[in-house]
């Protein structure tokens, strides 16, 4: 996948925060700004995923077997 610069303003103290996060984690600071974006993308994808998928089963309904219910003509003599 082809990579893409980008450029991000963040305060001072952010960064330095950051810089110092980084060398703890063994990584830069675009590493960290790219694992959360990524991360967060991901999470939303499975998100929309998921939410199909429920919405899919809602309009099927769910099948809980057994014979079909009577009719209310059935149910009431009504004749």
């Amino acid at each position: 996948m082809a990579r893409r610069n980008l450029t991000v303003q963040l305060d001072e103290e952010v960064v330095r925060k950051a810089r110092v996060l980084a060398v703890q984690r063994s990584t830069s600071i675009s590493g960290l700004v790219s694992a959360e974006i990524e991360r967060l993308v991901g999470e939303h994808d499975a998100y929309l995923t998921a939410r199909s998928r429920a919405r899919d089963r809602l309009q099927r309904g769910l099948e809980l077997g057994g014979p079909p219910y009577p009719g209310r003509d059935e149910l009431y003599d009504r004749a």
